[in-house]
């Protein structure tokens, strides 16, 4: 049996121009450079697998491997606590 694995967090591009939050209750937030709220819609895991349905109706997939995100033709890293202090320092 293959249990879901966690992704709830902020996750983001290595250049932090694409932040994507996974929440808790199911949604994510995507902010695209200064454009807060680009998308936003709902998620399910299964496995490590991640199927998206946006606000829109459009949809999307990725996959985490090793702990990183790939979504569609994004690649996103977990975004720790340190990194977030460190960013509102700036």
């Amino acid at each position: 049996m293959t249990s879901d694995i966690d992704v709830v967090g902020m996750w983001v591009t290595a250049d932090g121009l694409i932040r994507q939050e996974l929440r808790a209750d199911g949604r994510y937030d995507e902010a695209r450079g200064e454009r807060r709220s680009a998308y936003t819609g709902r998620y399910a895991v299964t496995g490590n697998h991640l199927d998206y349905v946006d606000d829109t109706g459009f949809t999307a997939t990725g996959d985490i491997r090793d702990g990183v995100l790939y979504h569609e033709h994004l690649v996103l890293c977990r975004e720790s606590a340190a990194d977030r202090r460190g960013q509102a320092r700036r």
